[in-house]
C-alpha cells in the first residue's frame, strides 16, 4: 500500500464542480415538504365526505373506514405518478432499528397488451412482506412466514428519489398473523394513544376542556461523524462494525477543544446543504447544524413535531446522512463510538406533550410556581422516571451505546433528572410548606451598555445528565446515535401516561373526601416529589461521588447492555405494558429475545473482525518491519537494538493475545443466545481489548510504510 498516497488522494479526492447542482435556488419555503402529501395536498384531492373520513381517522385516532380506501390510493396514485414515481413501498421499521421497503410497479398489463398504473385501497392498506426474514424473537419461525404492513394515516406518504426515478413512499406498521407487532411503530403509536387517555383525564381536572387530543412531541438530535471514504474502505473493521477497533490515540485529539460549534469546512458545508435540501423537500423541519466537540463530528437536529413523525424523520435523517455523504467522498459513521478516546455520538431526544390547541404541558410560563398545572405534569415525569428507571435504561441499551454511556461525553448509565435551580427550589417549598414564590431568573447583565440585558434562563444546563429538563421539555440524552427513537419514546410516553393516572387518581381520590381541587392537588404535589425526588440531582454525573451518592439513594446503575436487558421482562414491567395495551407479554419476551440475540451478533461480528485484522493485516506489517530490522546492518547501534526489542516484545504481546481471543471467538459460550451473549461479554470483549492495546502499541512504533491501516491521525483531521 502507498501510504503516502492515499492521505493525499483523500485530502484532494473531492471537487465543488459538478456538485453545486445537487442544490438548486429554490426558496426553502417553496422547497418544503415538496415530495410530501401533506393534509392539506390530500384534502384537495378528495372529496369532502372522504375527506373528513380521513380526517377523523388522522387526527383523533378513529376507526379507518375500508369504503374510502379506493378513493384515497386514487388520489395518492395521482400525486406520486406526477412526482415521476414509477413504484410504491410499504415503508415500515422492523426489530431491526432501521428501515424496510419492498417496491411494487405501479405498472399493469391490461389484455390488450399495453399497460396502465394501478393502485388500488388494498395495496394502499395492507401489504404481506416475509415475516420470518426480520427478527421476531420467536414470534415468527421461518415456515410461519406470513406478516402484514398497515398504512398509518396519522404518517404522511412521501416521495424518495434516487439517481433513476422515485418511489411513493407508505409508513406503515408490521405484524404478525397472529397479530403481535414485529415492528417498533406500532407500540409507539399504542403508547401515544395512552398518553392521549391519561393527559386528558388529567386536563379535566384544571378545567381544560377544549383540548380532545394530547401529543408527544419530539425533536431529535443526530450526532454523527464524517471520514473521507478513501479511509473507510481501508478499514475492514469500520466496513464490518461500524467502528474502529484498532487505532493509537492521536498527539491531538479534542484536547484544544477547537472544534466546536468552529467554522464548518466547506466540503462538509456543502454536504450539509445538500442533505438539509433533500430533508426539507421530505417535510423535514432540520433546524441546526454545527460542528460537535471530536474532531471530524457533526450534529444536525430539527424542530419539534408529533413523535411519530419525528420517529420516521429521524430515520430518514440517517438514511440521508449516510447516502448523501458518498457523493461528497465521505462516509458519514453513526456508530455510538467510532473511535476510541474522544467524543462518541448521541441522539438527544427532546420531549415533551401538547393539546391540539397548541398547548405545551411541560411550558412553565413566566411564573411556574403559580403555574400549578406545569407543576403536575413535571411532578408526573419526576415520578415516571424514578419507578421506571430501568425501562429508560433499557430504552437505549446496545453494545454500541455500552461504549459510550459513562464515559467523559455521555451521561452515565445511572438514570436521573436534572431540574435546575429555580424548579428544584420550587418542589423543595412545596415540601417543606413554605411560599413556592421561588427564585427569580431576571436579566442577565454583560457589563457594558454596548450589549443588551439578556433574559436568563430559569436554570442552567447539565451536560452530564441523561434526563434533563431544558425549559419547557424534558431532554433524553441517552439515547445512542444509531437507534430508532420509537424504543425510547414508546417507553416515555407509557410511562409518564402511567403517572398521570397516578398523580390525577390520588386527586380524585382525596376530592372525594370533600378536599378542594387546589389543596388535593398541592397535597399529591408535596407527597409525589418527596417520595421521588432521590432521582433528581443537579450535579455532576461524571463525578465519583455522584456513583456513590447513587448508591445511598437506591438508584440503578446498571452498567452494560445486558445487566439492563435482563430487566425488561420484570413483573411490574409486564404489567405496566400489558395494562396500557402497548405490548403484550409475548410481544415483550420477543423484544428481549431479540436485543440479546443483536447484541450477541454484534460483538460476535466484532471478534471475529479483530481476530481476522489483527492476524492478516496488523501482525504481519509488524513481522515485515522485523525482518527488516534484522536484516539493518549497524553495529553498536542502540537505536536499531532498542526498536528490536521494542517491535519483538510488543509482537508477541498482539499473538499471545490473538491466540487467546481465537479460544474465546471458537467458544460461542453455550447453546442459548442469552448465554452467548454473556460469553461476547465476559470473555470476548476483554480478548478483544488485549488485541487492541498490544496493536495501539505497535501502531505508535512500526514504521508507517509497514502499517496497513489509516491511523486517528489521518481519519480524523483530513477533512
Amino acid at each position: 500500500m502507498n501510504h503516502d498516497y492515499d492521505v493525499i488522494s483523500a485530502a484532494r479526492n473531492w471537487r465543488m464542480d459538478g456538485m453545486a447542482r445537487q442544490v438548486d435556488g429554490d426558496v426553502v419555503t417553496e422547497v418544503f415538504a415538496r415530495d410530501v402529501l401533506t393534509p392539506e395536498e390530500l384534502r384537495q384531492r378528495l372529496s369532502k365526505p372522504v375527506w373528513k373520513s380521513l380526517q377523523a381517522t388522522m387526527e383523533r385516532g378513529a376507526p379507518l373506514d375500508p369504503a374510502i380506501a379506493d378513493t384515497v390510493a386514487l388520489a395518492m396514485k395521482t400525486w406520486a405518478l406526477e412526482k415521476g414515481a414509477t413504484h410504491y413501498t410499504h415503508w415500515f421499521q422492523p426489530l431491526t432499528g432501521a428501515t424496510a421497503e419492498k417496491h411494487d410497479s405501479f405498472l399493469a398489463p391490461t389484455s390488450d397488451g399495453s399497460a396502465i398504473a394501478q393502485f388500488s385501497g388494498k395495496d394502499l392498506i395492507q401489504g404481506e412482506p416475509d415475516a420470518s426474514s426480520f427478527p421476531s424473537g420467536g414470534l415468527r419461525a421461518t415456515f410461519e412466514a406470513r406478516g402484514y404492513t398497515a398504512w398509518d394515516p396519522t404518517s404522511p406518504a412521501f416521495i424518495l428519489r434516487h439517481s433513476n426515478g422515485a418511489t411513493l413512499c407508505i409508513p406503515t406498521a408490521f405484524a404478525s398473523w397472529t397479530g403481535e407487532a414485529l415492528d417498533l411503530k406500532t407500540p409507539l403509536l399504542r403508547s401515544i394513544e395512552a398518553l392521549n387517555k391519561a393527559a386528558l383525564r388529567a386536563l379535566a381536572l384544571f378545567g381544560v376542556t377544549d383540548a380532545t387530543k394530547v401529543s408527544s412531541t419530539l425533536g431529535a438530535e443526530q450526532e454523527y461523524f464524517l471520514i473521507d471514504e478513501e479511509f473507510y474502505y481501508r478499514r475492514p473493521d469500520l466496513v464490518m462494525t461500524g467502528r474502529t477497533l484498532f487505532g493509537a490515540k492521536p498527539p491531538r485529539g479534542q484536547e484544544l477543544e477547537d472544534h466546536y460549534f468552529g467554522s464548518i469546512p466547506d466540503r462538509v458545508l456543502s454536504f450539509m446543504t445538500d442533505v438539509e435540501h433533500q430533508l426539507y423537500a421530505l417535510g423535514v423541519p432540520v433546524k441546526t447544524r454545527h460542528n460537535e466537540v471530536a474532531p471530524g463530528q457533526y450534529e444536525i437536529a430539527p424542530i419539534f413535531e408529533h413523535s411519530n413523525i419525528a420517529a420516521d424523520h429521524q430515520q430518514l435523517i440517517m438514511q440521508t446522512l449516510k447516502n448523501t455523504a458518498r457523493r461528497y467522498g465521505m462516509v458519514a459513521l453513526l456508530h455510538e463510538k467510532p473511535f476510541a478516546g474522544i467524543n462518541g455520538s448521541g441522539k438527544h431526544c427532546n420531549w415533551s406533550m401538547g393539546t391540539d390547541t397548541g398547548l405545551n404541558l411541560l411550558e412553565p410560563g413566566d411564573t411556574p410556581h403559580e403555574n400549578m398545572q406545569f407543576l403536575f405534569f413535571c411532578a408526573a415525569v419526576i415520578r415516571a422516571v424514578d419507578v421506571h428507571q430501568d425501562l429508560l435504561r433499557i430504552s437505549v441499551a446496545s453494545a454500541s451505546n455500552d461504549h459510550r454511556l459513562g464515559a467523559n461525553e455521555a451521561p452515565p448509565a445511572i438514570i436521573s433528572i436534572f431540574l435546575g435551580a429555580e424548579l428544584t427550589d420550587i418542589f423543595e417549598r412545596i415540601v417543606s410548606g413554605k411560599s413556592v414564590a421561588g427564585k427569580s431568573a431576571g436579566l442577565l447583565g454583560l457589563g457594558t451598555p454596548v450589549l443588551p440585558a439578556l433574559p436568563r434562563h430559569s436554570g442552567d444546563r447539565n451536560r452530564t445528565s441523561p434526563f434533563a429538563f431544558t425549559g419547557n421539555k424534558f431532554e433524553f440524552r441517552a439515547v445512542g446515535s444509531s437507534q430508532s427513537i420509537s424504543m425510547p419514546i414508546t417507553v416515555l410516553n407509557t410511562i409518564v401516561a402511567e403517572s398521570i393516572d397516578a398523580l390525577a387518581g390520588e386527586v380524585e381520590a382525596l376530592m372525594k373526601k370533600k378536599k378542594s381541587f387546589e389543596a388535593a392537588l398541592q397535597e399529591v404535589l408535596k407527597s409525589t416529589y418527596k417520595k421521588h425526588s432521590r432521582i433528581v440531582f443537579n450535579g455532576d454525573g461524571y463525578s465519583e461521588a455522584w456513583h456513590k451518592e447513587a448508591a445511598k439513594r437506591g438508584l440503578l446503575n446498571l452498567r452494560t447492555a445486558l445487566e439492563a436487558i435482563e430487566r425488561l421482562t420484570d413483573e411490574k414491567n409486564v404489567e405496566l405494558f400489558s395494562r396500557y395495551g402497548v405490548l403484550n407479554e409475548r410481544e415483550i419476551e420477543a423484544r428481549q429475545e431479540i436485543m440479546y440475540d443483536q447484541y450477541f451478533k454484534t460483538v460476535n461480528i466484532e471478534g471475529e473482525t479483530t481476530e481476522w485484522v489483527a492476524q492478516t493485516q496488523i501482525l504481519p506489517g509488524a513481522l515485515a518491519y522485523l525482518a527488516e530490522l534484522s536484516e539493518v546492518e549497524v553495529p553498536n547501534s542502540k537505536a536499531l537494538g532498542r526498536t528490536l526489542e521494542q517491535v519483538a516484545r510488543a509482537a508477541d504481546a498482539l499473538s499471545d493475545a490473538l491466540e487467546c481471543l481465537k479460544i474465546h471467538n471458537a467458544d460461542l459460550g453455550g447453546d442459548t443466545v442469552h448465554e452467548k451473549a454473556y460469553h461476547m461479554r465476559d470473555k470476548v470483549l476483554p480478548a478483544m481489548q488485549e488485541v487492541r492495546k498490544a496493536a495501539d502499541a505497535l501502531e505508535r512504533i512500526v514504521a508507517d510504510k509497514h502499517w496497513p491501516l489509516p491511523s486517528y491521525r489521518e481519519m480524523l483531521f483530513v477533512k
